[in-house]
């Protein structure tokens, strides 16, 4: 089993009187990691929102039903949380009622857990998000040397666990998670009744991957207004599909104000929404499937150690572009990806003027460095 770095964070966190809760998209390995930490607690009590009896038993529940459901155990996991018809006020209860109960929480919707869990919960939660294996964690589990020879089988599959845990059968796996979640999960969460707006959006979006995305023209495109289409992405990033980013504009004339670009959390979803799992010899999008996995694994990096950085791209109206950029502590750090380590990017000088920030060109040959933090 692939060791995540979040295990030892939410370790440390453990009965410091408040829930630990864990959301991210399915078959990223929440209830994998969830089962491992309940275990190293010691015994503990099991209930799966999936199941139907469960979610009877934890809704409108009382304190001594609680009482006599919890009985002995010092360790309650919730898995699918989201499931269950205002769980947050029995989350609360555990809480609140049980002080030396440490609460484990799975949840594959932050549009659900946000309704019904974290009011609730209010100062009661540690919260993380669980992506799909990050490349530190895949190179940790293997070597160096084995990880870089599969870079480029990476870019086209991606990181799923299931998928990294049975070579061979990639577009399998793929076309079944990409359709379950993607489509089933979704539009049971949201109410949708038309599927197939939703699906040609999702493919839309690929299809524009590292791309600013026009609302307008998405609109033109699908045959929906643009607050729609806006609402959608806003739903397809609380189900974890896609992220954003949003354009920096703040010292320098001419910036992109209010635009931002769309990626997918992972590669080979993105690919299976486009039903295209050429090798990357074979594709015109290449550039687009090394920025999507360079800001995804970025992402990993940033929230499996707790790292806070806003993020953004640049552009201005004469075009002038850097892919990426992260602000902390009021200091930029610039970037700009390429494959090919011979190319050589510029950075316009009024972006160094206005923003004062580091530079670093990121390719295949030295891209370890920016997705894995070096060890103290």
């Amino acid at each position: 089993m692939v060791e995540r770095t979040l295990f030892s964070f939410l370790k440390e966190r453990a009965f410091k009187g408040k829930a630990i809760i864990i959301i991210g998209p399915r078959q990223t390995g929440k209830t994998t990691v969830l089962k491992k930490l309940a275990n190293s607690l010691g015994e503990y009590l099991h209930f799966d929102g999936d199941d139907p009896q469960t979610r009877e038993q934890l809704t409108n529940v009382s304190f001594e039903q609680l009482r006599q459901l919890i009985g002995e155990y010092k360790v309650v996991f919730i898995d699918e949380a989201q499931r269950i018809i205002n769980g947050g006020l029995t989350m609360k209860m555990i809480i609140d009622r049980f002080p030396d109960v440490q609460l484990l929480v799975s949840g594959s919707s932050a549009l659900e857990l946000g309704d019904s869990i974290n009011e609730p919960l209010t100062g009661r939660k540690w919260e993380f998000n669980m992506f799909p294996i990050s490349w530190e964690e895949w190179q940790n589990h293997n070597d160096f040397l084995t990880v870089q020879q599969q870079l480029e089988s990476r870019l086209v599959y991606g990181m799923y666990p299931d998928v990294l845990n049975n070579i061979g059968n990639e577009v399998t796996i793929l076309k079944e998670l990409s359709s379950s979640y993607l489509y089933k999960d979704i539009l049971a969460l949201s109410g949708i009744r038309k599927p197939t707006v939703l699906q040609k959006l999702v493919q839309a979006l690929a299809l524009q991957c590292g791309s600013e995305v026009s609302l307008n023209e998405l609109s033109q495109l699908i045959g929906i207004d643009k607050n729609t289409v806006s609402n959608y992405i806003d739903l397809l990033e609380k189900t974890f599909v896609v992220f954003t980013l949003p354009s920096l504009n703040r010292n320098v004339r001419n910036e992109i104000k209010h635009n931002r670009k769309v990626y997918f959390y992972d590669n080979g979803i993105r690919n299976a929404v486009i039903d295209n799992f050429n090798p990357i010899h074979l594709r015109q999008d290449l550039g687009a499937l090394w920025e999507n996995f360079l800001i995804s694994e970025r992402l990993k990096r940033l929230g499996n150690h707790k790292m806070y950085a806003h993020r953004y791209f640049w552009r201005t109206t004469r075009q002038q572009e850097i892919d990426y950029i992260e602000e902390s502590d009021g200091q930029f750090s610039a970037f700009e990806f390429k494959w090919n380590p011979k190319k050589n990017p510029r950075v316009p000088a009024s972006f160094m003027e206005g923003y004062n920030p580091s530079f670093e060109f990121i390719h295949r040959k030295n891209f370890t460095d920016f997705l894995i933090p070096a060890k103290p």
